[in-house]
């Protein structure tokens, strides 16, 4: 605990902001991980596999049903909007379903890109540290103020952790957030993915129906 102490009071001011940015994205991460993986998120596979079977049983207020069990997921959303447009044209079941897919998209990207903002601004906070550390060093070593040889290398040493520790921290802040951003970013995807596939297979079969080809 000491040394955890003497590390942050080592690199100065400098590392209040970079502190900051590490809770900022940790708030962020911790808030998008719940709603991608549980509000957002459902099993698309074997949610799909029920839907298609029960518009091939022509049971479209059932497949409604199984979509109001899961308000908060983003593709059974979609999916609804489709089966309430069943028994009308091809084009009203399209035009339902992208509007549907407009409505929700926001929801899921939204925050993902500012994780990545986060540590490269934790990133650049550090390297601005190191800077002013190394020109606070380079003062402390040039200046003719009648210090003595050991205060000005006190205030070197000083000038020196201060230029260290921020970079060490920016980094140990960075990277973290961005293994985590691509875990996010990834997820963000797997939902859209899902989304564009399973809608167009939708409204296909919804077509297909509507022709008694099914």
């Amino acid at each position: 605990m000491t040394g955890i102490k003497e590390f942050f009071t080592g690199g100065g001011y400098w590392m209040i902001p970079i502190a900051f940015m590490l809770i900022l994205g940790l708030a962020i991460a911790i808030e998008r991980f719940i709603f991608l993986n549980f509000r957002y998120s459902t099993n698309a596979n074997q949610f799909m596999a029920q839907i298609q079977k029960l518009v091939m049983a022509n049971n479209v207020d059932r497949a409604i049903k199984l979509c109001n069990a899961l308000p908060q997921a983003s593709l059974p959303k979609v999916i609804k909007s489709g089966l309430k447009r069943a028994n009308k044209g091809s084009e009203e079941i399209a035009n339902a379903i992208e509007e549907a897919t407009l409505e929700v998209l926001p929801n899921v990207t939204k925050r993902t890109s500012t994780l990545q903002q986060v540590a490269n601004i934790a990133t650049l906070l550090g390297l601005l540290g190191t800077v002013m550390g190394l020109i606070k060093a380079f003062t402390a070593v040039g200046a003719d103020d009648g210090s003595s040889s050991s205060e000005k290398q006190a205030k070197l040493i000083t000038a020196i952790s201060v230029a260290l520790n921020t970079t060490a921290f920016g980094l140990m802040v960075a990277i973290p957030l961005l293994l985590i951003y691509v875990f996010l970013n990834n997820t963000t995807k797997r939902i859209i993915d899902e989304i564009d596939q399973y809608s167009v297979k939708l409204q296909n079969l919804l077509v297909s129906r509507g022709k008694g080809t099914l």
